[in-house]
């Protein structure tokens, strides 16, 4: 095989390689005695067909094998002769017709990964913002909790139904007079005020008692989740079967024991525990942030445009598809449209951060253990049933990009605690509040990184987000190698699929409970980077 570079212009290369016919015949001569003991002709004894006949009959196809191995072959070769580190899958392409019986000449194009400078990791200085999870947190958990097992009681028969009260009615939905799939229910229970209903549904519901018959008009949000309900006037015929109302939820061993729990102690201890959880996700939160933003400033050096391409269509295609769900689709897109260069920006700065942080984890032994890989492709295989999960984990085998991409989160996690270590940490005691100030103001929205799941962030935002997404945000994320598309609706229960705007939020089950109980002791969780001393 003759080698030729034809291009080499900044990161970006391309080269001819020569695969000559005597090469690839030697290999469908080989490819022919291979196969040969199974082949089978009539008139002949299995395994006795000569090679000319089985060339006769399969040339055509053993010389495209021969060619594609040739060529596979040829690649690998020159990235290793060449010492090359493509950043993604390089260009292959054949140069004019191939014929069987002549030479090929095939076109390779890639971009190679930059040399990195060796990073400035001394010196690193960081500031620790805590919240401690003190007993006022920990109440307003349990009184959150309580609120969430209500227990309920029947009211008098006069009795009004009003805000906090639960109504217990059958319901018919009908859409310009014509009963709709999913709009009929019985013995569906609200609590009015909740909002688990369509906007002006539970408002009517208040001032109704035991035994009434009321049909109401209510009108469907623009984005409900139905398409052909979306926008349009109904009327629910209701009938009351029930008024009731809250019981009194004490706080103590009993009310803990009707969650599964020893005692109040055990109960008190476990909302502690997951509140530190929380409040110490938000400390690392704020911690990588600032520590991005260090690394950021420090370093530049060019990046495959290849890269930054991935990962910019990565964070325009969730953008768009966020702006589809906007009440004004072509205001939201054209507002996007008006920050593509800052996205741009974005996609181009997280690839840089990516390849910084590999090298800084590549240089100081950093690394994630075959045990951990192990873990990591088994809890990525829950998310597929029983029959895709074996195709699953032969893909990952298979293709060792899917491997990395699955790998790269925890990798980056790795490098970064490896980075507290080294930092000079100064600790600084503040509110909840001023922590998530912090963590969302615009300072924070500075730095982002690649596709490799890393820290990202949106640029100055010209008004308030009513959610943040995955693209525009800086909370962690979990590796996905499956994209899951929010639901627009949830069920709460059979009958009410056209009625729930969302899904209602309920307290821990005692099946849940029980289980953080038994887990507490066996995996702490992972807390904000100690004080270095």
């Amino acid at each position: 095989m003759q080698t030729v570079e034809t291009l080499n212009e900044g990161l970006k290369r391309a080269f001819t390689l020569k695969i000559t016919a005597k090469d690839i015949d030697s290999k469908v001569d080989a490819e022919v005695k291979r196969v040969a003991p199974t082949i089978k002709m009539p008139g002949f004894r299995p395994g006795k067909v000569p090679a000319n006949l089985i060339r006769k009959m399969h040339g055509e196809a053993l010389a495209q094998d021969a060619l594609n191995n040739s060529i596979q072959e040829g690649v690998q070769k020159l990235i290793a002769d060449q010492k090359l580190r493509p950043a993604m899958q390089p260009s292959v392409s054949l140069e004019g017709e191939y014929a069987p019986g002549e030479d090929a000449e095939v076109k390779v194009e890639l971009e190679v990964l930059p040399d990195v400078p060796t990073p400035l990791i001394d010196g690193i200085k960081l500031e620790r913002l805590t919240v401690p999870a003190d007993e006022a947190a920990v109440n307003a958990q349990l009184a959150q909790l309580a609120s969430q097992q209500k227990s309920w009681n029947d009211a008098p028969a006069k009795h009004e139904a009003a805000t906090g009260d639960q109504v217990v009615m059958d319901f018919a939905g009908s859409v310009d007079g014509v009963a709709f799939d999913g709009g009929t229910g019985t013995d569906m229970a609200v609590e009015i005020g909740s909002g688990r209903l369509i906007p002006g549904f539970e408002d009517q519901l208040v001032g109704v008692k035991a035994g009434d018959e009321k049909t109401i008009d209510v009108t469907f949000p623009e984005d409900y989740g139905q398409k052909d309900l979306a926008g349009k006037p109904a009327q629910f015929a209701l009938k009351i079967t029930k008024v009731q109302t809250a019981g009194e939820s004490k706080i103590d061993d009993d009310f803990a024991k009707q969650l599964g729990l020893q005692s109040l102690e055990q109960l008190t201890g476990l909302l502690k525990g997951q509140i530190e959880q929380q409040l110490n996700g938000l400390t690392r939160t704020h911690m990588k942030r600032k520590l991005l933003d260090q690394l950021a400033a420090g370093h530049d050096f060019p990046v495959p445009p290849s890269m930054v391409d991935a990962e910019f269509q990565q964070i325009w295609h969730q953008l768009q598809h966020e702006a589809e769900h906007e009440p004004d689709v072509e205001a939201a897109k054209a507002e996007l449209d008006n920050e593509r260069g800052e996205y741009l920006a974005i996609a181009e700065r997280r690839v840089r951060l990516g390849l910084l942080l590999s090298e800084i984890g590549n240089a100081n032994g950093v690394e994630v253990n075959q045990n951990e890989m192990n873990q990591l492709i088994a809890q990525a295989a829950q998310q597929y049933n029983a029959a895709d999960r074996e195709r699953f984990f032969q893909y990952i085998r298979q293709e060792p990009m899917a491997a990395a991409q699955l790998r790269a989160p925890l990798f980056e996690d790795k490098v970064v605690d490896y980075l507290f270590e080294k930092a000079e940490i100064s600790d600084r005691e503040v509110t909840r509040e001023e922590l998530e100030a912090a963590i969302e103001s615009e300072e924070g929205f500075d730095t982002g990184t690649h596709t490799h799941d890393h820290d990202n962030h949106k640029p100055k935002a010209k008004k308030a987000a009513a959610k943040k997404s995955d693209a525009r945000s800086d909370e962690p994320k979990a590796a996905k190698p499956k994209k899951v598309e929010k639901a627009d609706i949830e069920p709460a229960a059979p009958g009410d699929e056209l009625v729930e705007v969302e899904p209602v939020k309920k307290a821990a089950t005692k099946k849940a409970l029980v289980a953080k109980a038994e887990a507490a002791d066996e995996k702490p969780a992972k807390k904000a980077p100690a004080k270095k001393k």
